[in-house]
């Protein structure tokens, strides 16, 4: 099966879950570790994408991997993250100059 298959696959199941589906990009690479497929998304879609504590991703990382199973081949999926963002937990990181001031409360 060709690796096209994986992208064309990745790309119709995402783009029934976002709101924006026109913006979503697969793009598709190979490496030592078999398809890597990157995903990227409208930053606004990133809570559907990956969903409550990973839910989601979790789920399509899962399918991929059926698919993959099932035609011999170890597909991996790499969410990009939006640009702008800081933290992958959401959380806004503080610098140094900050910390230092609130040290010296």
């Amino acid at each position: 099966m060709s690796d096209a298959v994986y992208q064309a696959f990745l790309e119709q199941l995402v783009t029934g879950i976002v709101n924006y589906p026109d913006e979503v990009k697969v793009t598709r690479t190979l490496d030592e570790r078999g398809v890597l497929l990157t995903l990227a998304v409208n930053p606004k879609d990133m809570g559907l994408i990956i969903g409550r504590q990973g839910a989601t991703a979790k789920a399509i990382r899962t399918l991929l991997r059926i698919v993959g199973i099932k035609n011999d081949a170890r597909v991996n999926l790499k969410i990009e993250e939006p640009a702008g963002s800081t933290e992958t937990t959401g959380r806004a990181m503080a610098s140094m100059d900050d910390v230092v001031e609130d040290l010296k409360i």
